[in-house]
Order: structure tokens, then C-alpha cells, then sequence
């Protein structure tokens, strides 16, 4: 079964980084978009950012200027760069992959990891 695995949560003051990993298990995943979705306590999951095979890439208006993703495709790898980072990002993140979809629509992904938890404290 075809796998994404998340690392690189923890616990940060604000105002600091952290860099998030997902790693794919199949390589069919490097065709795929790939994103980023989190959801904090109390609230609905959201879309944070994605990246397409391509490259082309697309942010919540939230993380701008403060989020950077990216991806390896030869090692089947994305990663999301998070810096100034405020209490309000404090949730789970997860990765997702897919094809023909829309970016920021959690339902068309077709693979999910299981999550990292990014604490940011104040």
C-alpha cells in the first residue's frame, strides 16, 4: 500500500522554524501534486500549500511570505520550509498526493499521511 510519511513536527517559540518532511514509498508519486493540509484543535482541516510535478506551486493567503514548499522528486520527497512561525500554525500537518484534482480540495487527494503535530508556543 502506497505510503506518505511525515516528519520534522515538535515544539518551536514563535518566531522560529521548522522544516517538514513527507516521503512517498512508490515512486508514481513524483508525478503526482502533492500538498500540505493541517488542522488545529477545534477547527476543520485546511489547505496550506501545494506543489505540483511540475513545480508550480500555490499558498494559503495564512502562509505567504512565511511558508515555502518544495519537493525531490528523484528521492520522492516535499518538503515545507516554515519560518516566522506564530501560535495560530499550531496544528497537525499532513501530506497528501494526488492527480487531476484541486489543490486546495482535501477530498480529491487519493493519499494521506498520518501527521505531525507543530506546536508554536507564545
Amino acid at each position: 500500500q502506497a505510503q506518505l510519511v511525515e516528519s520534522g513536527g515538535g515544539l518551536v517559540p514563535a518566531g522560529g522554524s521548522l522544516r517538514l518532511s513527507c516521503a512517498a514509498s512508490e515512486q508514481r508519486f513524483s508525478g503526482y501534486t502533492m500538498s500540505w493540509f493541517r488542522r488545529a484543535p477545534g477547527k476543520e482541516r485546511e489547505f496550506v500549500a501545494s506543489i505540483r510535478s511540475s513545480g508550480r506551486t500555490s499558498y494559503a493567503d495564512s502562509v505567504k511570505g512565511r511558508f515555502t514548499i518544495s519537493r525531490d522528486n528523484a528521492k520522492i520527497i516535499m518538503y515545507l520550509q516554515m519560518n516566522n512561525l506564530k501560535p495560530d500554525d499550531t496544528a497537525v500537518y499532513y501530506c497528501a498526493g494526488g492527480v487531476m484534482l484541486v489543490p486546495s480540495r482535501a477530498d480529491d487527494y487519493s493519499a494521506w499521511g498520518q501527521g505531525t503535530q507543530v506546536t508554536v508556543s507564545s
